[in-house]
């Protein structure tokens, strides 16, 4: 009897196995739908196939098997939109590879799900087969505890989270690639690299902040480029004793960046107040702090409005994504745990909703808080004027561009008046206020700041994200020096600490490649950021630890 058990738990297995590998792949039949195109000005319309995009022109192929050229920028919205997210996905599947080469070295932990769940379903399938095995034979009974302990064990230990999978940089792409080109991003093998200004472009900010909510902040483009961009983990882990988001931690700086470029704080204010029912927040669930850098303290659930309901909104800083009502296979969203989030699809992840805690309720990922209850490392804001003081009983009505896009025009009501603040910057850094009762100016003021940056133009695609993973750096962290090595011929290397700013460069003339020492004696401890640039111009960035 015990033969004919086990041959046929055998062939349960093999069916198992043979159907899991029959149904891993999907198929997508949108290419052979022809679409219908309409050019901006509306005078042309027609139907085709969409092809590739490459160079800022569309690739279309015509109902009579012909190919056509058209440039991006000449199409309506609507299908710049879609030529976007279809290239997007088209990079994720040429690009899968590099993809899956960048999370190569957490292979043994965060590659094996799949494996993991075969070996946990086989392990179950032979807990039930003995146990009716053992049933039947009602002397054997005792050994039925042990063998379902051992299978719970097993169980809890492979499913354990701190397994999760590697984040793959082409699925983050593709949810960030509906807003290019207000952002761009790029990624190493330890990061995903979002950068933008930090305005968003499909809303007014500011509108609907009221009662003691403003400060007299108002918005001002940040560069949160280069090594001042957002990072997002690409091998997040699961923490032990995650870290609660409320009036205590974080909160100082962002926990989470909008796919928009957008920075999300705590939802508590650095005075512990919820910012949203405090009225401090636009109808947006945004404001500006005392840097004038506009950010949300709430999920912005209504950048669903530009993007597929099944992307994510945001990413945690801890490297997990943020939906909202749905999940990413397009069910309803799933019963959250306590950090107001749940593993899902053999990953982890968060869900924005429209009520407390909107979003994170505890840091699941593994992330590091510094002395000022700031999470790190994350992109900073450079204030050009100091915090100015609350306006009580103000409500602001309008925040828009003026003519040449280098400046707003914030107005506000306020003791039966309309008030205003005109403000604009020019190419040298230099920032103008002026300040309204009605219509009289009151007061100017004029401070020397930053100078504005634009976006890196290159369109956003795995194809410029490739990133080549021809430098280590150990040991990590360091004391004293920190060798580099490279592949390729190195030009020049830049240390930056965690607020972006260059603290040491060192230019290199090596003749051929291979081991490069770095001092670090003179750096105080702390986390940094390391750009190194190579003959060819190629850059990357990897972090290091000074101890």
């Amino acid at each position: 009897m015990f033969k004919n058990l086990l041959s046929r738990f055998l062939v349960v297995v093999l069916i198992t196995i043979s159907t899991n590998t029959i149904f891993a792949h999907d198929l997508n039949y949108a290419s052979s739908i022809p679409h219908h195109w309409t050019m901006i000005d509306q005078k042309k319309s027609f139907n085709g196939s969409f092809y590739f995009l490459k160079n800022g022109y569309v690739k279309i192929e015509l109902s009579n098997n012909r190919f056509t050229e058209i440039k991006l920028e000449s199409l309506c919205a609507e299908d710049k939109k879609y030529v976007l997210k279809r290239q997007a996905k088209i990079d994720a599947l040429n690009q899968q590879i590099i993809a899956n080469l960048v999370s190569k070295q957490k292979a043994n932990t965060i590659t094996k799900i799949p494996a993991t769940k075969t070996i946990i379903l086989l392990t179950i399938l032979m807990v039930i087969s003995l146990s009716g095995f053992l049933i039947r034979r009602k002397k054997n009974a005792k050994y039925l505890i042990p063998i379902f302990s051992t299978a719970l064990i097993f169980s809890i230990v492979s499913f354990s989270l701190k397994s999760m999978q590697a984040s793959n940089p082409a699925t983050i792409n593709n949810a960030f690639a509906p807003f290019v080109p207000n952002i761009h991003t790029f990624f190493d093998s330890t990061y995903f690299w979002v950068e933008s200004k930090g305005i968003p472009t499909t809303h007014q900010m500011m509108v609907g902040i009221s009662s003691s909510g403003w400060q007299r902040q108002v918005p001002i483009p940040q560069c949160y480029m280069g090594t001042n961009a957002w990072p997002i983990p690409l091998n997040p882990v699961m923490a032990s004793n995650p870290i609660p988001v409320d009036s205590i931690h974080f909160t100082r700086g962002a926990i989470a960046i909008a796919v928009n470029g957008v920075p999300i704080f705590n939802e508590h204010t650095n005075t512990g107040a919820d910012a949203l029912t405090a009225g401090q927040l636009d109808t947006y669930g945004g404001h500006c702090g005392r840097g004038d850098d506009y950010h949300y303290h709430v999920a912005p659930l209504h950048l669903y409005n530009h993007t597929d309901a099944t992307l994510p909104i945001a990413y945690a800083l801890d490297g997990f994504a943020v939906y909202g009502v749905k999940e990413a296979d397009g069910s309803n969203m799933q019963s959250l745990d306590a950090n107001h989030g749940h593993a899902y699809g053999g990953t982890y992840h968060y869900h924005g909703t429209s009520t407390y805690p909107y979003m994170i309720a505890k840091m699941a990922g593994q992330v590091t808080e510094d002395g000022t209850h700031q999470l790190i490392p994350q992109a900073v804001a450079h204030p050009v004027r100091a915090g100015q003081l609350p306006l009580n009983g103000a409500l602001i009505t309008a925040c828009i561009p003026n003519a040449t896009n280098n400046g707003y025009n914030l107005t506000y009501t306020y003791k039966n008046n309309t008030d205003s603040v005109v403000y604009s910057w020019d190419a040298n850094g230099n920032y103008t206020f002026n300040y309204y009762t009605g219509a009289t100016m009151d007061s100017t003021e004029t401070k020397h700041g930053f100078v504005q940056c634009v976006v890196p133009a290159t369109p956003t695609g795995l194809q410029n994200l490739v990133a080549k993973e021809q430098i280590s750096l150990f040991p990590n962290p360091t004391t004293d020096n920190l060798f580099i090595q490279s592949k390729n011929l190195i030009q020049s290397v830049q240390v930056f600490n965690i607020n972006g700013t260059l603290v040491l460069t060192e230019n290199k003339s090596a003749k051929q490649a291979g081991l490069y020492s770095l001092s670090v004696k003179q750096l105080i401890p702390g986390m940094y950021l390391l750009r190194i640039t190579d003959l060819d111009n190629t850059v990357s960035i990897k972090k290091f630890v000074k101890e």
